[in-house]
């Protein structure tokens, strides 16, 4: 079977309206409206820096609120493209079953969605920079293309969940549970910089260390979240080193995901 490409920038104005829709849809009743975007990271900030008085973690210069505070902003972003792309597809049974367009707009609308919440957090972040007395530096211009690599690992999520999720529909149950579990195998409570020291310099998993970190690193979602505190907090370029196995991963993925959601789309109006 070939698989067609669509023009997707062809459809730029439906993404954008069904964008819009999802938000009045999320916080028109909500009393607090979009602030509900960033009280979530806020308070994971808050907690994370609770247990960081009990456990003891070394961050080195940078105040740990702001260092997990920016760590949270990629982790989210990608947490919630991903979910809500996975349950995008049957969302919108009565737009698929009424008429066709590239079934690829609803992934995609999820995560149009959450930039707007993600613009949101970088306000909290600026103010927190100026509280702290950090100065961003031009290598926080490497910031987009991190966001958009993160795009990329978050439609890699959504293109195969949400095929899958058309037919076994406990695919979006249990994606956020893996979800949250692999928070705790990112570098959100704790930095990168932690774990190379523990497995790099010290070997503390003897001849395995370095490749252990290798495996850690395949991860996407390490490289993103180690280079977007470094071009902002540290003001230096990201660890290119942290970050190929990531975008090697997601690449092959993310390729093998987007031809299984079109093999799959042709089905999708018959079953969901």
């Amino acid at each position: 079977m070939s698989i067609r490409t669509p023009n997707l920038f062809a459809y730029r104005e439906l993404i954008a309206a069904l964008a819009w829709k999802n938000i009045v849809v999320r916080y028109k009743q909500a009393y607090l409206g979009l602030l509900w975007a960033v009280i979530k990271p806020v308070m994971l900030m808050l907690i994370f820096t609770l247990v960081k008085s009990f456990v003891g973690i070394e961050t080195g210069d940078i105040p740990y609120p702001i260092l997990t505070f920016a760590a949270l902003m990629p982790w989210i972003f990608f947490q919630e493209s991903a979910s809500e792309g996975v349950n995008s597809i049957t969302a919108n049974t009565a737009l698929i079953k009424k008429i066709y367009f590239p079934r690829e707009v609803f992934p995609l609308t999820a995560m149009v969605t959450k930039l707007v919440e993600l613009a949101i957090s970088f306000v909290i972040l600026a103010a927190l920079m100026a509280y702290y007395q950090m100065m961003p530096t031009i290598h926080a211009l490497w910031v987009p293309l991190i966001i958009l690599y993160t795009m990329l690992v978050a439609l890699t999520i959504s293109f195969f969940g949400s095929a899958l999720n058309v037919y076994y529909r406990d695919v979006a149950q249990a994606l956020p549970v893996l979800l949250s579990l692999a928070m705790y195998a990112s570098p959100v409570i704790y930095p990168l910089s932690l774990v190379k020291t523990k497995l790099i310099d010290e070997q503390a998993a003897g001849e395995w260390s370095n490749t252990l970190y290798t495996i850690y690193n395949i991860n996407p979602l390490a490289g993103i979240i180690d280079s977007f505190q470094k071009c902002l907090l540290q003001g230096v370029a990201p660890d290119f080193t942290s970050l190929l196995p990531g975008v090697i991963t997601t690449l092959v993925l993310l390729f093998l995901s987007y031809l299984y959601f079109k093999k799959a789309e042709n089905w999708f109006a018959d079953i969901i």
